[in-house]
């Protein structure tokens, strides 16, 4: 999934596909598009059998998107379950989060995009 979403970073746009998503890879990656040429962008992901509300998630894709709190974030998508077996589908790209279900897989999904992002802190808020 890293791949995919740092090609969508490059060419200002997103997808709304189920993918594989990053796991633990970091990838750097010079931007061109209304970015200084110099930022370079990283890639953070997480597997997890942790659930998550909705209300929890929204919650989080709202500090991400309109904070740098967790660094700044350009992507982000994942796949998570609720307690009650619905599972979470997400997409973020700058100030715009979609949050749809879809169907169950084998664990939990997260992949982040962005600069200087605080992993421990991401890690932290999706596995609280």
């Amino acid at each position: 999934m890293a791949a995919e979403l740092l090609e969508e970073v490059r060419q200002g746009h997103h997808h709304h596909e189920d993918e594989e998503c990053c796991c633990g890879h970091d990838h750097e990656h010079h931007h061109h598009h209304d970015h200084d040429a110099d930022e370079v962008f990283t890639s953070w992901g997480l597997e997890t059998n942790r659930t998550i509300t909705k209300e929890k998630l929204e919650s989080l894709l709202q500090e991400l998107a309109h904070s740098e709190k967790y660094g700044q974030v350009l992507r982000a998508k994942g796949m998570l379950p609720d307690a009650d077996g619905t599972w979470y589908y997400f997409d973020l790209v700058p100030e715009e989060t979609e949050i749809r279900t879809g169907a169950p897989i084998y664990t939990g999904k997260v992949c982040v995009i962005g600069s200087n992002l605080k992993e421990d802190e991401l890690k932290a808020a999706f596995e609280a």
